[in-house]
């Protein structure tokens, strides 16, 4: 084994385990005694330092070719590099958001844990290899049942972790369980040399895998986890789970089916269903359209309205994955970033006002527009984002997802009826999404001005850009995709 090699490959995770041990290592031994902010202020400017540094290598090795260590264990190329990368930003503006929100007193656990659920999400973007996956997967979710009832005194917040921690175990089970079957059938665990004729066991393995990765990505019916988690966690956390976990799922999710399942695939094409992961994605797909946007619709609290919505862009994101085809899997990756951007903005925004508003309800929005203009237009911007209004990035993304699944089958338009309850839910979606704007800058409160540090509107103004800039410009991002995805 080239251990060279593997450490070279690695040495991005390498940095942020790094400085995980070191956060936790400054907050017990010198700031325990200080003032929580400032020990939020210093021991989350270390852990998004080592954020940043992480990015580094990436960076420096970027063009340098394709290569597999370990069996596939670590695979390296600039697709995975590119992912790792989009996960390390949104750790980084995960961790500033938090800087300035009360994640309780064990300050440096919360941001070693962050970065260990970091951790997680690159190996998982970077393996091919079924146990390694597995393995990184867990690392992934015990990071985020731990962060998810940080507010250990909040009654909200430990019903929460339970649920997600039950729910958790269960499709981890699945999981493994369809995992097992998958290996003994092919003999192998590397994605690359899965290939096989199609038994039912096989086919058994796969629906196992299917439903224990659809609780990771929250679709229909394995969503019923999200809307309590998403709640009850502190919001920080509950933007990482919204974004960097969706993130590395969706990519792993993603590259197993078209990788390692290709001859698994199947159709879902109007009036000639053929059984296969392309049937189960289209129907799942479908579902969670109608009853995120249905959900979202009914909802007083913005989290839990914004934990409805992710359902349902999970189900927008398996329209293109329906597709099975390069150009559907450039537009899924390309709408993972644009989502994960929006929503983590959208999340931050709300995580700042409704710490000086009092509360997460939309009551507690009111006149949010008089008391802070600045982040009243950026939720703006990220809220029409996920809405999928033009020129942002959620329309181009929305565009792109429906493209291919309409180029799939351009003679018969077999998914036209994926594609038409896409944009019949996204109709809707604008209603909810247009309450929350309602009640920013129609209703009136008597509430004072709020104010907020500088480095936070910073922050979230430069995610506003990106998601602008992704909408205005979204060619250069797409077309390396596409380059990238045709390298697979």
């Amino acid at each position: 084994m080239n251990y060279v090699g593997l450490f070279s490959a690695l040495s991005a995770e390498a940095v942020v385990v790094l400085a995980a041990i070191m956060a936790l290592t400054l907050d017990l031994a010198g700031l325990r005694n200080a003032a929580p902010a400032r020990r939020r202020r210093i021991v989350g400017g270390f852990a998004g330092l080592g954020l940043l540094v992480a990015v580094v290598p990436l960076w420096t090795l970027w063009g340098s070719g394709s290569l597999a260590l370990a069996h596939g264990t670590v695979v390296v190329n600039d697709l995975t590099r590119l992912f790792k990368m989009v996960v390390l930003t949104l750790s980084f503006l995960t961790v500033i958001i938090s800087l300035d929100y009360d994640v309780g007193g064990h300050i440096g656990e919360y941001f070693a844990t962050l970065l260990f659920g970091t951790v997680g999400m690159m190996v998982l973007v970077s393996t091919e290899e079924l146990l390694t996956l597995f393995v990184a997967l867990e690392l992934t979710s015990l990071s985020l049942y731990i962060l998810t009832a940080f507010h250990k005194s909040a009654l909200r917040s430990q019903e929460a972790a339970v649920k997600y921690f039950m729910f958790g175990a269960i499709s981890s089970a699945f999981l493994l369980f369809g995992l097992s079957y998958i290996v003994g059938v092919t003999g192998a665990t590397n994605l690359r040399a899965l290939a096989a004729p199609a038994t039912p066991l096989l086919s058994v393995g796969l629906l196992f895998v299917l439903v224990g990765l659809g609780f990771k990505v929250a679709v229909v019916p394995f969503h019923l986890w999200a809307p309590d988690a998403y709640e009850g966690a502190p919001t920080p956390v509950t933007a990482f789970i919204a974004t960097g976990s969706k993130v590395a799922s969706f990519f792993v999710l993603t590259k197993l089916l078209v990788v390692g399942f290709a001859g698994l695939a199947g159709a879902a094409f109007w009036g000639n269903f053929v059984p296969g992961w392309v049937m189960i994605v289209a129907l799942t797909g479908a579902a969670s359209m109608v009853l995120g946007n249905a959900a979202a619709i009914v909802q007083s609290n913005v989290k839990r309205l914004l934990a409805y919505s992710s359902i349902a862009h999970a189900g927008y994101i398996f329209v293109g994955l329906a597709a099975a085809t390069n150009y559907g899997v450039s537009a899924v990756l390309f709408y993972v970033i644009v989502y994960a951007l929006a929503n983590l903005g959208a999340f931050g925004v709300v995580a700042v006002l409704a710490s000086r508003a009092g509360g997460e309800e939309l009551k507690n929005f009111d006149g949010m527009a008089r008391r802070s203009p600045l982040l009243s237009l950026l939720l703006l911007v990220f809220v029409l984002s996920l809405a999928g209004i033009p020129p942002l990035g959620g329309f181009f993304g929305k565009f792109y997802l429906f493209a291919a699944a309409i180029q799939r089958d351009s003679v018969n338009f077999g998914l036209l009826w994926l594609v038409v309850i896409a944009i019949l839910m996204s109709a809707v979606s604008l209603y909810y999404y247009l309450i929350v704007l309602k009640h920013v800058y129609v209703h009136e409160s008597d509430g004072e001005r709020i104010r907020t540090p500088g480095y936070l509107n910073l922050t979230l103004a430069v995610i506003a850009l990106a998601v602008v800039g992704m909408g205005v410009w979204p060619e250069p991002i797409l077309a390396l995709l596409k380059c990238l995805v045709e390298r697979l």
